[in-house]
């Protein structure tokens, strides 16, 4: 039968819902013991916890309105609600929705979501909602991750390049697109991302339209807290508009955005600044990066410098004057040169290094890892003694913990009840979800 437990506490309805439901907190670990593994303790966040280490990482779906006239554009769709509410039911801790564009030239593709329609009564204000309620309902925490995606935006949904057998297919008017507002920090022919004819050359901001970013990303910040998600992620990874800005090698700027270390990361300073002042003290602040261009060696880093290790550690001990609780660590994807050769920790070995250097520092900012973890044994280990004090943390006997928390984002498209799966093989006793209980006794 497994270790998974089942506990019958009176059936209360869940909050937030026009139907009726009971409330679930599927994925909890029963009656914590000092052995219980890390994995299933809980996380605290500034004033939000989590019930345990398990979070979705963001994942384009592509399934939004495209149409520009119409009012649902950028809304989530009952898709999402299958999707993402039903890993809700099945024991996530935390929920991080898609990529979601501050600006309407921001989304990847005509079918992304965004956040910009100003207003409570806005399509995308009520989809967001409608998501929001329903992961609460399950006892998840839900969170979104605000995005531009720069110099990548304005192409067709991957199904489509997929069936085209290319790389990459260019979206124009006629299917939604906005070629001529393809933006970055630098622009022309020389910033298109990949080779060949497959995106769009960006134009550079003008400086006036950074700080206007800026003041979107708080005006989409501002919305989510009004539609109850529990945090917010800034996107700053994967060659979007944000890490643009950070790395030397796609920002070529001149102005107070371009240059020095401190010029190039000021824009997501501002956005963190924005965004902190308009959410609540109590609501954790996180950051996705790419912790390396990938580019060590490269003719394009030796002439222009990249954006590596070393960058991500130093911007990791400003992170708590920005007030930025959680760094969620990534790599790739800002240039067609980039060389990656992917192995199981290749992405959590960088997490693990740059957690080292933040608690070297004193600081408290939480960790997260992220690529190829699959088994419930290896994010056990990942983030095993991470509920430590720092001080204790140094002198545990085993292998240190290189992270405070596991993301995964395929793996729940190949096993939406990896949760529970995790708990059997962990021998950890957690609760299920009413509806599904008497399948997974």
């Amino acid at each position: 039968m497994g270790s998974t437990s089942f506990r019958s506490p009176a059936i209360q309805q869940a909050e937030g819902l026009p139907y009726f439901t009971p409330a679930n907190n599927a994925g909890a670990a029963i009656n914590l013991q000092p052995n219980t593994p890390t994995l299933f303790c809980p996380l605290r966040i500034r004033d939000v916890t989590l019930k345990n280490r398990v979070i979705v990482a963001p994942m384009c779906t592509y399934s939004a309105e495209s149409d520009p006239a119409s009012p649902a554009v950028g809304a989530l769709t009952d898709f999402h609600i299958a999707h993402l509410g039903h890993l809700a039911t099945k024991g996530v801790g935390l929920i991080l929705i898609e990529a979601t564009s501050v600006q309407p030239n921001g989304r990847i593709s005509p079918n992304d979501s965004g956040l910009w329609q100003v207003g409570t009564d806005s399509e995308q204000f009520k989809g967001l909602r409608r998501l929001v309620n329903f992961a609460h309902s399950q006892g998840a925490k839900i969170g979104i991750q605000l995005a531009h995606a720069g110099r990548k935006a304005s192409t067709v949904s991957p199904w489509v390049v997929s069936q085209a057998k290319q790389r990459g297919i260019k979206a124009d008017e006629s299917v939604g697109g906005w070629p001529s507002n393809v933006v970055g920090p630098s622009g022309g022919e020389e910033q298109i991302w990949a080779p060949g004819d497959q995106y769009w050359p960006p134009r550079e901001l003008e400086t006036a339209e950074v700080e206007e970013l800026v003041r979107a990303f708080a005006r989409s910040a501002e919305l989510a807290v009004q539609a109850g998600v529990d945090v917010i992620e800034i996107h700053g990874a994967h060659g979007y508009l944000l890490h643009q800005f950070l790395s030397p090698v796609t920002n070529r700027r001149t102005d107070k955005y371009g240059g020095s270390f401190e010029n190039r990361t000021r824009v997501l300073c501002e956005v963190a600044a924005a965004i902190r002042a308009v959410i609540p003290n109590g609501m954790p602040l996180l950051l996705r990066i790419s912790a390396t261009d990938w580019l060590e060696n490269q003719p394009v880093a030796a002439e222009t410098g990249s954006w590596d290790l070393p960058s991500s550690i130093r911007l990791a001990k400003m992170l708590p004057g920005l007030g930025i609780d959680f760094l969620d660590v990534s790599s790739g994807g800002n240039h067609k040169s980039q060389r990656i050769e992917p192995h199981t920790n290749y992405q959590i070995d960088l997490a693990g290094q740059i957690r080292q250097e933040i608690h070297a520092a004193k600081h408290a900012t939480l960790v997260g890892a992220v690529g190829f973890i699959t088994q419930a044994e290896s994010a056990r280990d990942i983030v095993q003694g991470a509920e430590e004090a720092q001080a204790t943390e140094a002198m545990l006997s085993g292998p240190k913990p290189q992270a405070d928390a596991v993301l995964m984002a395929r793996q729940f498209l190949r096993e939406p009840e990896w949760v529970l799966t995790a708990a059997k093989k962990l021998d950890v006793k957690i609760s299920l979800p009413w509806q599904f209980a008497r399948g997974l006794l």
